[in-house]
């Protein structure tokens, strides 16, 4: 990921929508948690996208996610749940 792709504008001029390797950015995460996110019901891209397109998030939504202690807790926890259940399945093998 080169360091053009996760630039973010400054919060003066802050983006209405921001795709996914922005969100990564903008949340603290990694981009390969947002579709760990997706799939556990706590972020939601805008629009109804199928599965192959580009996904944009609101930026107002991700600003209230991201001030919220609980969803952040709870983001952490699947982003954990998923590596503990992929290691598993590792380690079955």
């Amino acid at each position: 990921m080169s360091n053009e792709a996760i630039q973010l504008p400054d919060l003066r001029n802050l983006r209405a929508r921001l795709n996914a390797e922005q969100t990564a950015a903008f949340m603290n995460i990694n981009i390969l948690d947002i579709p760990v996110l997706i799939r556990a019901g706590l972020l939601r891209p805008l629009g109804r996208p199928s599965p192959n397109c580009v996904k944009y998030f609101a930026t107002v939504e991700l600003l209230r996610l991201g001030s919220d202690v609980r969803w952040l807790s709870r983001a952490t926890e699947a982003t954990y749940e998923h590596c503990r259940k992929k290691n598993a399945k590792k380690e079955a093998q």
